[in-house]
């Protein structure tokens, strides 16, 4: 019998590079740069998940997880990206 372990998936969905991202704007020209913030030069905004999965070993854990974002549309591949560490 093999063993299983749990692992801590994290899942980072960010908007593609060139995209709009109305939610990064605006904390950048809204609170940041009003701020006195000058060193900022932008900002893009994202989702982040911590998924608890068990699992043989790591690399099935992050296999599972993109999977699975896939598989549930967690993202949408046109307009987001999406990294998957253990």
């Amino acid at each position: 019998m093999s063993k299983v372990g749990l692992f801590s998936v994290k899942v980072v969905v960010s908007n593609a590079e060139g995209a709009s991202d109305p939610e990064g704007e605006t904390i950048y020209r809204d609170l940041v740069s009003k701020s006195g913030f000058t060193q900022v030069k932008g900002i893009r905004s994202g989702k982040f998940l911590r998924i608890s999965v068990e699992a043989p070993d790591a690399k099935t854990a992050r296999e599972l997880v993109a999977k699975m974002c896939d598989d549930l549309r967690i993202y949408n591949p046109a307009a987001h990206s999406l990294t998957v560490e253990v």
